[in-house]
């Protein structure tokens, strides 16, 4: 009896103490990673006082390095990785120095898919949805509260609100977006948002390794990855470097003095630093350091701590973070929002890092510039003046969204209306790849294109057959094929992000089946319908060249061609039928040739003068060469 209470005693306090590790990050790794070396995070009361040990290396892993933090309760293992390391579990025996306790920790290494050693990023043969996943369809409604969490409030009426939307949902429509012609989907975060309003909207993480329960699961998100790839749809990971939630679980207790900016103003209390947001810093010569600072290390809200990614700690956090979820999730490509914020010497770490373990993999970072220049600093290749090289292979494409919008709502003029558009597609000489480039109508940040544009159906079309003909990777945001808008109230997120209809049980619309839909709904997503499946077979379009001719009498024309096969938009701004000569076209030989009108399904011969409709758009595709 004595050895069996001596026993027990043992196992009690051993499991005590195996209780003060937390959290072990990342979760889990993989062998036969080209970066040879990690670095696990530990977190637990006290964890900084012991020496660890790893227990067996013949697995091909070796511990290089125990690093204890500022705080007492982190401690940071520092692991290399042999060419021939093994999948398996890894034991390391934590001991403290004076007590003589004990702490036996195991982490889980697993041989990769095989799949991950080629996967392809997104490129200009895509087409990107981006959702809101809290307002697109709501698959469990028993996860839209979670007790204990600091929002609870379920509001489908209030603009700011969550409404219950989940990852499930997205699942369930993959059928929907596959039979429209998307190959891709971004959604917005939905990792946990644990913070006490305007949790819905996912860009102020609380824990960088958890999905938000109120959207579901891990293994929820991983069947999305599946059913997607399953339905040649890529994944697209939103994340975010720059900064993180208030209410992050570390914020309680930093590691380091120096984990955030303007650390101390946040743990005495005092007003916090915003950032200036002034962007050009990044790239100005002139630029004070006063300001640089400000912009780089204000924080981006007050509820968004700016992380410091100049600790080399949380560099490698973020790091390892990113391939962590392209490694579970099979990941297609990666959006990182307020690309310019952080430092930029990390963000080129960053992206190289990825890069070159994935090397067709895509990442398209944001910049919200409508300067050409600023944006085309960003993307790989460039010929910086400051020698800048940032391996960021796509951008965002601001400039030439906001010409297109401008081009279709001015009179025309000689330096107005579509000589916008003509002119910010020129700008393409100051980018290293503008195949490369996201282009859209509009996203979650902005007014819906259907409202930039007057919620004119004609002009609408206009600007999708445009951005899914030029030489972009498109983007359309959820939404915008039923012609979803935001006139009542102009710049409001919360009404730009409305619910999809027909994502909820008891909506009297519904998008997916077309249920209750307007007769300029229903042919708005007819027509997206049958451009986005047209472009899936157009390598033209994919990667074609380009030549455009300068507008004239309200019309614009644009050339896609590669190999016998050609492409022609043309955008027409008369309010009346108009005859255009096709002399001026003369270089690209369609004389004579037969082609195919993609949007009213027969052939034509195109000879001498070509009669354009009221208002709107022509795509033509060359069938046969005559």
């Amino acid at each position: 009896m004595m050895r069996l209470f001596i026993f027990t005693l043992i196992l009690i306090c051993h499991t005590t103490l195996i209780g003060q590790i937390e959290r072990i990050e990342p979760l889990n790794w993989w062998v036969g990673m080209k970066n040879s070396e990690l670095q696990l995070m530990l977190y637990g009361q006290g964890l900084g006082a012991y020496s660890v040990t790893l227990d067996d290396q013949g697995n091909g892993v070796e511990l290089k390095k125990t690093n204890p933090a500022k705080s007492k309760n982190y401690l940071f293992l520092d692991l290399q990785f042999a060419t021939d390391a093994k999948a398996g579990t890894l034991s390391f025996t934590l001991s403290h120095p004076k007590s003589g306790d004990s702490i036996v920790m195991e982490y889980e290494l697993k041989d990769r898919d095989p799949k991950m050693l080629t996967i392809q990023g997104f490129d200009s043969s895509d087409v990107v949805y981006l959702i809101t996943p809290d307002r697109f369809a709501n698959a469990d409604p028993e996860n839209d509260s979670v007790e204990g969490m600091l929002e609870m409030d379920l509001d489908r009426s209030h603009d700011y609100k969550r409404h219950g939307g989940d990852i499930g949902g997205i699942t369930q429509h993959i059928d929907y977006l596959a039979d429209m012609g998307f190959t891709a989907i971004w959604s917005s975060p939905v990792l946990e948002n644990n913070m006490p309003e305007q949790s819905y909207h996912g860009y102020a993480m609380t824990d960088f390794y958890k999905v938000d329960p109120r959207f579901g699961t891990l293994e929820d998100y991983k069947e999305l990855s599946n059913k997607s790839s399953t339905n040649g749809i890529k994944l697209i990971m939103d994340q975010v470097a720059n900064h993180c939630g208030s209410e992050h679980w570390w914020m309680q207790d930093l590691p380091f003095e120096d984990w955030v900016n303007y650390q101390s103003e946040f743990e005495n209390g005092e007003r916090l630093t915003v950032t200036n947001h002034r962007r050009t810093t990044n790239q100005d010569p002139y630029a004070s350091a006063y300001d640089k600072q400000l912009m780089e290390k204000g924080w981006f809200v007050s509820a968004m701590p700016d992380l410091n990614q100049n600790n080399p700690y949380l560099a490698n956090y973020l790091i390892q973070n990113s391939i962590w979820w392209i490694e579970t999730l099979a990941l297609g490509g990666i959006r990182q929002d307020t690309y310019p914020y952080p430092n930029k010497e990390f963000m080129a770490k960053w992206a190289n890092t990825i890069m070159t373990e994935y090397p067709n993999f895509n990442i398209v970072g944001e910049e919200w510039s409508y300067n050409p220049l600023l944006v085309g600093y960003w993307q790989s290749g460039s010929s910086n003046k400051d020698g800048y090289e940032s391996h960021l292979k796509s951008t965002m494409d601001f400039p030439l969204q906001k010409a297109l919008v401008e081009a279709l709502t001015e009179e025309e003029s000689w330096d107005k209306g579509l000589i916008k558009l003509y002119e910010g597609l020129a700008n393409d000489f100051h980018y290293t790849d503008p195949n490369s480039i996201l282009l859209f109508g509009d996203n979650h940040d902005m007014d819906r294109i259907y409202t930039q544009l007057g919620e004119d159906v004609n002009l609408t079309k206009m600007a999708l057959a445009f951005i899914l003909t030029s030489p972009r990777i498109p983007q359309v945001y959820y939404g915008t094929e039923i012609l979803m808008q935001n006139s009542a109230k102009p710049g409001d997120h919360g009404l730009i992000r409305t619910d999809f209809p027909g994502g909820w049980n008891g909506d009297t619309q519904n998008a997916f089946t077309g249920k209750g839909l307007t007769e300029n709904q229903v042919k708005m997503q007819e027509f997206l319908r049958t451009m986005l499946q047209f472009r899936k077979g157009s390598n033209a379009i994919h990667r074609g060249t380009t030549k455009h001719f300068a507008p004239a009498n309200g019309v614009y024309t644009l050339f896609r061609t590669i190999g016998d096969e050609m492409v022609i938009l043309i955008l027409n701004k008369n309010e009346s039928p108009v005859t255009i000569s096709l002399d001026r076209f003369k270089e690209m030989e369609i004389e004579g040739k037969r082609f195919f009108d993609v949007l009213e399904n027969y052939s034509l011969e195109l000879n001498g003068e070509l009669d354009l409709d009221s208002r709107g758009i022509l795509v033509l595709s060359k069938i046969a060469s005559k």
